[in-house]
């Protein structure tokens, strides 16, 4: 089974350069996972009669908003994070505006696993979303994925918002305490690796110089100065079943590029 996840920083404009259609035909992904989708299903002209679809749009047009297009379809499909699980927070409002008013989590419950897509909220230039990020949204997002895994195991992919170290940015030292790479977000991530989740990629590939998002300034994507935040983690128990995982950065089409991971039957 082949899983796959994109930031596409809008669909729609994905769609337009005609990037998409060639990344599906070439990739052949089993189960498909967007960020930044940016629109309602009704505003795109996708046709994909193998998958199944399934949207979480942000209430606010043109913003945020996740999906997963899935060949198998699911036992069951979860927006945002429950009511039951958010309401045991103080914070239970903006746990909720973010998790389905932005649109930023799809749950999706297989047989053998649940597949988590996620969009993290970024921290913002001046850093006035990293106390909401680090002291409610990344405790509360951990928290929702362990319950998730006291019944079956987990995968949860998605444009994280964080380069986990400093071999996941080209410049770590101008970026320390900048957003993406701050003490604070950087120990949400850890804090998910010391709870028994595994980042499949470094399972197959260590150093630097592997990336999936770069700015639009400076030639940077040309030049390979990136940053690696998008990710796959899975539960421990899967991490034996994981035969690859993949950076794909030659796929153009967004500022993002997928990223990847295969599964062995089990």
């Amino acid at each position: 089974m082949k899983i796959y996840s994109w930031n596409v920083n809008g669909i729609r404009a994905v769609l337009k350069k005609n990037n998409f259609y060639p990344f599906l035909e070439r990739h052949q992904p089993d189960i498909l996972c967007l960020q930044e989708t940016k629109a309602e299903r009704d505003q795109t002209e996708i046709d994909l009669p193998d998958y199944r679809e399934y949207w979480n749009s942000a209430v606010k047009k043109g913003y945020s908003g996740t999906a997963i297009f899935s060949k198998r379809e699911p036992l069951s499909v979860v927006n945002g994070f429950p009511e039951a699980f958010a309401s045991r927070y103080q914070f239970a409002d903006e746990l909720q505006r973010d998790s389905a008013g932005e649109g930023r989590v799809i749950t999706a419950e297989f047989p053998q696993f649940y597949v988590v897509t996620v969009y993290t909220p970024n921290a913002k230039d001046d850093l006035s979303r990293l106390p909401l990020r680090h002291r409610h949204w990344d405790p509360a997002f951990l928290d929702y994925c362990r319950s998730l895994e006291q019944k079956k195991p987990v995968i949860f992919c998605g444009d994280l918002n964080v380069a986990h170290t400093e071999l996941d940015l080209a410049n770590p030292k101008p970026n320390r305490g900048k957003k993406g790479f701050t003490d604070e977000e950087r120990e949400g991530f850890q804090n998910m690796v010391d709870a028994g989740f595994v980042d499949t990629f470094r399972l197959f590939t260590q150093g630097n110089g592997h990336y999936s998002w770069w700015s639009h300034f400076a030639n940077s994507r040309a030049r390979n100065v990136g940053w690696r935040i998008d990710y796959f983690l899975v539960s421990s128990t899967l991490r034996e079943r994981v035969k690859k995982a993949d950076i794909h950065a030659d796929v153009m089409g967004s500022d993002h590029c997928p990223v990847s991971i295969e599964l062995t039957d089990d």
